[in-house]
């Protein structure tokens, strides 16, 4: 057999073959994941606006708030508080404690573990964004509706409990 009859036969010749058309995209997306991250990440881009002259951005303002939560937590303690990977929590570390805003320190009940601590100028950071953070959450609240604000921060809190991971990751009902 020729090559040529071999490609031919086996669909591969020389003309271009179209892949079937994809299915018709959908108008709307019905994916609960890709809409939580567009929504995060509109409203995560206004909060850094509003937080940008205090040189902050949420989520490092989110780190510094959780660990004042927790007092001196262990990496691993914050990455689970935050839920986020280890991974993801270094690299948003980074850049706070370059800029003196948190520590690593040794964990009195073990050498080997370090903790992370804020530091003086952390705290004053948290204080000098507070005003800067509450106009975009009374924002927010303006745009979306106050009660449809509490509700949602109630169903998100519920959607990043071990609750929710359970009842995900269990079997499912038919």
């Amino acid at each position: 057999m020729s090559v040529e009859r071999n490609l031919r036969e086996s669909g591969m010749h020389k003309k271009t073959q179209k892949a079937a058309p994809p299915r018709r995209a959908q108008t709307e997306n019905n994916c609960n994941c890709t809409a939580l991250r567009k929504a995060t990440r509109r409203v995560s881009q206004l909060y850094d606006e509003a937080l940008a002259s205090c040189g902050l951005r949420v989520t490092q303002l989110a780190i510094l708030n959780q660990i004042i939560r927790m007092g001196t937590p262990a990496m691993g303690e914050l990455a689970r508080a935050l839920v986020m990977d280890r991974g993801a929590l270094a690299h948003n570390v980074k850049p706070l404690e370059r800029d003196c805003l948190i520590e690593t320190v040794a964990n009195p009940a073990d050498q080997r573990n370090r903790l992370i601590a804020l530091t003086g100028a952390g705290r004053r950071k948290v204080v000098e964004s507070e005003r800067s953070w509450a106009r975009a959450q009374k924002r927010f609240e303006a745009s979306f509706g106050a009660k449809e604000a509490a509700a949602l921060r109630r169903a998100l809190a519920f959607i990043a409990s071990d609750g929710f991971l359970e009842a995900f990751q269990g079997p499912m009902a038919n």
